[in-house]
């Protein structure tokens, strides 16, 4: 009895002081999106949306048409982030090694030397990614799962963390190439900004250019501090209740079609965490599911958006 005294209040120390941990980060997590939300107007869900992403240590991808402010987004998370910042605009004429990186001939030293591609950051903007054909897109693979590059037999490892924030422009558009399942499988979210409402439209009117503004900001993180954030979203803690709500939903994907993956499931999950670290809690709740739900089952199972959403209304949850 008095060991199990002790070990409950070892457990409860333990808790609170992760907790407060957390708790430390609160601030800056307001911080970062009220600085982001003064550049990217009008799209509070989308902005927390990518945060969340960042902070799961998932990749993102943007549906949009061009334009409507994908760049300036990934360039203000980087800034914000306090991390480095690399942008390719995929073309259909370019090649794997013009993302990776070529062995070149140093004719001083006589031997081959590597020279780094753009991939070689912390945060990646892959620029209308369905432009170029499909062997250049799936030299991203191997980087978006395991955190390196191999080329000639010799593996690279990336900069940590290393996040691809990636575009594609609708199918219907000119010259685009669509995403295989397999590399869309690699992306946590999918989300659209689409277009900015009037008010907001005429704010962007009346201001000085994003450009100027990306300009001005200052960095809220370092990088410790993200890939710490990274790491804390694991101790989030997700009770057996909300574990069979997650299968509930990812069961119901899988009715009389091709449904949610095991690695969808678990991308589920750790989204959730994430959001409920953003919303200030060390626990998840069926909001946060409910919240980030759409954004990373909808691309992986070829749902539109609304579609995601009425499937999800379907599963209740119990207890």
């Amino acid at each position: 009895m008095i060991w199990g005294t002790t070990a409950q209040k070892v457990s409860e120390q333990n808790s609170a002081n992760e907790y407060s941990d957390l708790a430390a980060y609160y601030p800056k997590i307001d911080e970062f999106l009220t600085q982001i939300n003064q550049i990217i107007l009008d799209k509070e869900q989308q902005t927390k949306l990518a945060l969340c992403s960042l902070l799961a240590g998932g990749h993102l991808l943007f549906e949009d048409l061009p334009g409507l402010g994908k760049t300036t987004l990934a360039s203000s998370l980087s800034h914000l982030a306090g991390l480095d910042f690399q942008r390719i605009q995929f073309t259909n004429d370019m090649l794997a090694s013009d993302v990776i990186g070529i062995n070149m001939f140093n004719q001083k030293e006589h031997q081959f030397e590597f020279k780094h591609g753009p991939i070689f950051t912390q945060i990646l903007l892959a620029d209308e990614i369905n432009r170029c054909s499909p062997k250049t897109q799936s030299a991203l693979l191997e980087a978006m799962e395991e955190g390196n590059v191999t080329v000639d037999g010799t593996r690279y490892e990336l900069p940590k963390p290393f996040w691809v924030i990636a575009t594609q422009n609708p199918l219907f558009q000119s010259g685009t190439y669509s995403l295989p399942e397999s590399q869309l499988d690699r992306f946590l979210m999918r989300l659209s900004l689409g277009y900015p409402s009037r008010v907001a439209e005429r704010q962007l009117l009346q201001q000085s250019s994003r450009h100027d503004l990306i300009g001005n900001l200052k960095a809220i993180f370092e990088q410790q501090e993200i890939l710490q954030l990274q790491s804390n979203v694991n101790q989030i803690t997700i009770n057996d209740l909300m574990l069979d709500y997650i299968l509930d939903l990812a069961e119901e994907t899988r009715k009389g079609r091709h449904g949610l993956s095991t690695r969808g499931v678990l991308a589920l999950k750790k989204a959730a965490q994430a959001y409920a670290l953003i919303e200030k809690r060390n626990f998840v709740i069926a909001d946060d599911i409910q919240t980030v739900f759409v954004a990373v089952v909808s691309h992986r199972i070829g749902l539109g958006e609304s579609e995601s959403l009425a499937l999800m209304q379907k599963v209740a949850v119990k207890g």
